[in-house]
């Protein structure tokens, strides 16, 4: 091991963990507000339940344009929303709020797909049984759909690690921020082979255990 890593190991921890605390946000600000979205979203399609082409014209409108946002410029374009929200616009803490922001939509748009996976003739078997809106969706739709649901949120685990590691250029934290700072600017090579390879294991690490348990999760 080089003297350039052992130097940094400290450093490398505290990024691990740094980048943990962006994902881990930035997944729960998914699951809680971009689920409901998308569960909204499908519920106002053509031929759904909630049908209402207005409102499913505008929420996809806005699901769209916020998703067709390269991330490094809207975690630019957020700075000012970012300083109120963290009270600075540096730090992993300052950087979750972008990324949270971007993955609303975009887990919103992925729930959207997996519920139209569910086959019609289930839903309509529970409307002819008498089942409300929300049954429909915590008993039908969420259960039928939920090895799906599962695949999309490792997806967006993958993405956002990526996107975390794009967080540093800005002065974000995390990995990203370590290999540029020790890999860019000072020209260590094995600082950067070391991050890549430790993002790669990460990745690996997320996508076998999301197969896993979406694997378990199916039951067709």
């Amino acid at each position: 091991m080089s003297d350039n890593i052992l130097a940094i190991l400290p450093e490398l921890w505290m990024a691990a963990g740094q980048t943990f605390v962006m994902l881990a946000i930035g997944l729960t600000a998914a699951i809680v507000l971009g689920g409901p979205l998308g569960v909204l979203l499908f519920l106002l399609g053509p031929g759904q339940s909630l049908d209402n082409k207005p409102a499913f014209l505008v929420l996809n409108w806005i699901v769209n344009v916020v998703r067709s946002f390269p991330f490094i410029i809207l975690l630019v374009a957020l700075v000012p929303f970012t300083r109120t929200i963290a009270g600075t616009s540096i730090g992993p803490l300052a950087a979750a709020v972008p990324l949270s922001f971007a993955a609303i939509p975009y887990f919103a748009r992925l729930v959207d797909q997996c519920l139209r996976e569910v086959p019609r003739g289930v839903i309509e078997a529970a409307h002819a049984m008498g089942a409300t809106e929300l049954q429909i969706v915590w008993r039908v739709l969420l259960v039928e759909a939920r090895s799906g649901l599962v695949l999309a949120l490792t997806v967006l685990a993958v993405s956002f690690l990526s996107y975390s590691a794009v967080a540093g250029v800005v002065g974000g934290g995390g990995i990203g921020d370590l290999a540029i700072r020790y890999g860019y600017y000072r020209f260590q090579t094995d600082v950067m082979v070391l991050t890549v390879a430790l993002l790669v294991v990460l990745v690996q690490i997320l996508q076998v255990t999301g197969n896993t348990l979406a694997r378990r999760l199916d039951k067709r």
